[in-house]
């Protein structure tokens, strides 16, 4: 077997790298490990998140802070988005989609003031030099997230059946005390982007006990990512 290549080289450094950085923003700072997965769904580079990656980051939204960290880079994600920069965007929409159908169903108010930008989105055109039509992907995931957001919820509820049903032999995932679930969504708002609800009763179920999932959380969690 030969010597690496210096290209090889180059992404294992590079690798090496990130992780030593994500080990110390973990360590020094109070960012979370499901907020640093979010964040690195969504870089601008042309691999997809993987189903994996959303798994994990929609059954932490159902954990109060870790709520609010990973819509906070939803929201500044979505209204990043541009004609040149648009692969990170896109892949928010991704996420929002596994959100909607697999996390607190709260997602679907926290997004209704992101609808605007997501039309925007929905009318991209883009052509890659292989004459992939990446324009019409986003368009068709926009067009499904904007139906997802629907007043009426008909679809969004039958999505999320659908979703269930897929994962009906997993076990329930326990449950959570709503009086200290408010007390911590009071504390860790102050810090946060403001949500779309920001006038709503704070006190309105997140649905976290509608977990699609139906998965105890608190029982062999696979870390969110390595040190």
């Amino acid at each position: 077997m030969g010597s690496p290549s210096f290209h090889e080289l180059r992404k294992q450094a590079s690798f090496f790298w990130k992780e030593k950085v994500k080990a110390a923003r973990l360590a020094l700072t109070d960012v979370t490990p499901a907020e640093l997965l979010t964040e690195e769904a969504m870089v601008e580079d042309a691999w997809p998140p993987d189903t994996r990656s959303m798994g994990i980051i929609s059954r932490a939204a159902f954990e109060v802070d870790d709520y609010w960290r990973i819509v906070n880079i939803l929201h500044k994600r979505l209204w990043k988005f541009d004609k040149e920069k648009w692969r990170g965007s896109y892949k928010a929409l991704i996420i929002l989609d596994h959100l909607l159908t697999h996390g607190p169903e709260r997602i679907s108010e926290e997004f209704q003031c992101d609808k605007e930008v997501i039309k925007e989105m929905a009318i991209f055109q883009h052509l890659d030099q292989e004459k992939f039509n990446w324009g019409l992907r986003v368009r068709e995931k926009s067009e499904r997230i904007l139906k997802l957001l629907e007043e009426d919820r008909s679809f969004l509820k039958e999505e999320r059946g659908r979703a269930r049903k897929l994962t009906s032999g997993i076990k329930g995932f326990g449950s959570f005390n709503q009086a200290n679930i408010t007390k911590r969504l009071t504390k860790s708002r102050s810090h946060m982007y403001v949500p779309c609800n920001e006038d709503e009763d704070d006190d309105k179920d997140f649905g976290f006990l509608d977990h699609p999932l139906n998965k105890d959380m608190h029982q062999d969690r696979a870390p969110l990512v390595s040190t």
